[in-house]
Formats: structure tokens, C-alpha cells, sequence
């Protein structure tokens, strides 16, 4: 999303997304308290991005991906100075395999098989929904043309235009074997050999609507796509999925519609995702239009960096950074 305006009439509608999740946000423990640090300091120079920087996706310590919603723009951003700064500065717009169109991307996730950015809509037809996943193959080109594309429309609820898919993550299949993953396609334990040409893992997507969270394989040729599981967040909206491998857990995260707290997800006894912590925001961060959330790979000291993208560029600073305890 990208209006504080749409973000102020989905708070006056809350308790119908509540309604949507209710089975798993009965269940949500209670909301406690950030568990890092309570400040938060500003990332970029002010003036980098302007408004409308939405998801975050770290490939290593040391590089980080984002992406725009308006105009469709891809970031690479490296560590300059205690700042991330993008390469190029402009970033990179984003097409369609056509080479046409504007994608409003919202969502990013850096994976083996490339960068893969979710969207809410073309925004050269802005009243049309079009939730998709598009796959690139990152440069520093002047734009960049989609090398797939899956359009997901007919397996997702019919949303409004600016309530799609806000969120995007991708987590490896040794990961999900390992703690048992339960497909509910073919309702028995998850085997990748299930899905020829799908890649190493699966990507889960977050519906901003309903606030649910989609996992899919998707057949790396490009079009073709099976859901594996429907997961519920325990918000009523989701802004940012984030897997974060060393506690095996799937963070949910919510900007100032839900006053910008998180949940962490794991795979429990049944083999199904399930809310097992609610957190506010550090104490210190004010409610910001936080979109976009990014969980840095390795520690500093005892504390693992994050990092947090603000919609509406408050203060003139999109990026700000906080931290969580170091695992693993």
C-alpha cells in the first residue's frame, strides 16, 4: 500500500480483517514487548528514497535489496558509513516479461534462484487487482524485464487494488523437512519431489486484505503454481514475511494498522505454522508506516542487526535500524 489515507480507513475496518483470522488470532499469546533493543536509529541519508519503499531482503550481510511500489523500482543498497546506500542511486525499474507495464512491487526476497518481487497491480491500470510474483534477474541495467511471471489472481481471495500482496519470503525445503512441514495439497508430510521444477523451496506470500499468508511452489519455468498451505498470521494485515533460519521462524509484520507489531510463526507438533509470539515495537520507534522488515544474516557482538522501511518516509528517512538477541 502505498497512501497513509488507505492505511487510515483499513484501522476504521480492522474488526472485519480480525474476523477474517479469527481462528488463529483467538489463539495469539499475548502481545509483549520487543525482544531487542528499544531504540532505533536512522539508516539512510535523508532525502535517499522519498515515499513509497516497501519490502526488504538481505542475500548476505553485506547486501540488501528493496523495492519501491510507485513507480515499480528494484534497490541494491550496500553498507556505506553507517548508512545503506543504494547502486545506482536511481535503483532500477521494474517491467513485465513483455517489457511493458509498471509493477507496483511491494514485497522482495533475495533466493537462489533470483530476486522474486510480489505486487499489488499494474500501476499503469491501478483499479485492477493483480497479485503476482515476478522473478528477476538483478543487474544494474536501467530497468529490468521479468524472467517469470505467476499471476495468482485465481487461487487468492478477489481483494481491492491497493489491499494484494504486500509481502513476500522464500524458505529452503531442507528447512521445512526438517521440522516436519505438513502440505495440505496432498495432506501428508511435505516432499519436494512432489513438485518437479520448483526450485529448493517454497514462497510464501502475505495477503494485506485478510492478513493470511500463502505458501507456494512455483514452477521455476515460469506460470504454473500449487499452494501448499494456508497460514494464518494472527494480525488482521501483513506488511512483510521474513524467515529468519537460525530459529526457524516465519516473522509477520504489520505497520501502523496494527500500531507496527510482529508475529513469529513456527512449525508446531501438527506440522503447520502456528503463532507462538506477539511484539510490539521497540519502545522507542515511533507508529511509522513500517512496510518493510529484514533480519540481517549474521550478529554483531551479542545482538543481530534488523532493519525496518518506512512507507511515507518520515522525517525525510525511509530505512532505520534496531536489533534482535543474536541465535545462532
Amino acid at each position: 500500500m502505498d497512501r497513509r489515507g488507505m492505511h487510515r480507513f483499513i484501522v476504521a475496518t480492522a474488526v472485519v480483517g480480525l474476523s477474517l483470522s479469527a481462528g488463529t488470532a483467538d489463539a495469539t499469546p499475548k502481545t509483549t514487548a520487543w525482544p531487542g533493543g528499544p531504540a532505533v536509529a536512522e539508516a539512510d541519508s535523508p532525502g535517499t528514497f522519498g515515499e513509497n519503499l516497501s519490502g526488504l531482503s538481505f542475500s548476505d550481510s553485506k547486501t540488501l535489496w528493496a523495492v519501491r511500489n510507485g513507480p515499480g523500482t528494484l534497490y541494491h543498497l550496500a553498507p556505506d558509513d553507517g548508512k545503506w546506500q543504494p547502486e545506482p542511486a536511481s535503483g532500477t525499474a521494474l517491467h513485465y516479461p513483455d517489457g511493458k507495464g509498471d509493477p507496483d512491487a511491494e514485497g522482495v526476497v533475495a533466493t537462489p534462484e533470483g530476486v522474486f518481487v510480489s505486487t499489488e497491480r499494474d500501476n499503469d491500470n491501478g483499479d485492477a487487482s493483480k497479485p503476482e510474483v515476478l522473478r528477476y534477474d538483478a543487474s544494474t541495467a536501467a530497468s529490468l524485464d521479468a524472467t517469470a511471471e505467476w499471476d495468482l489472481t485465481e487461487d487468492l481471495p478477489e481483494v481491492h487494488s491497493n489491499k494484494g500482496l504486500e509481502a513476500i519470503t522464500w524458505i529452503p525445503d531442507a528447512a521445512l523437512t526438517a521440522h516436519g512441514f505438513r502440505d495440505e495439497h496432498t495432506k501428508a508430510a511435505y516432499d519436494p519431489a512432489e513438485y518437479p521444477g520448483h526450485g529448493g523451496g517454497l514462497f510464501l506470500v502475505g495477503l494485506e486484505d485478510n492478513g493470511a499468508v500463502y505458501a507456494y511452489a512455483l514452477d521455476q519455468s515460469g506460470g504454473g503454481y500449487t499452494r501448499v498451505a494456508t497460514v494464518p498470521s494472527g494480525q488482521p494485515a501483513v506488511m512483510e514475511l521474513e524467515y529468519a533460519p537460525q530459529s526457524a521462524q516465519l516473522w509477520a509484520t504489520c505497520d501502523d494498522t496494527c500500531k507496527g507489531r510482529s508475529t513469529t510463526l513456527s512449525i508446531d507438533a501438527q506440522g503447520s505454522f502456528a503463532v507462538d509470539a506477539e511484539y510490539d515495537r521497540p519502545s522507542e520507534m515511533p507508529d511509522y508506516n513500517n512496510e518493510g522488515f529484514a533480519i540481517a544474516p549474521a550478529c554483531t557482538g551479542s545482538d543481530r542487526p534488523v532493519l525496518w522501511s518506512d512507507d511515507s518516509s518520515d522525517d525525510e528517512h525511509a530505512l532505520r535500524s534496531g536489533t534482535l538477541p543474536c541465535q545462532g
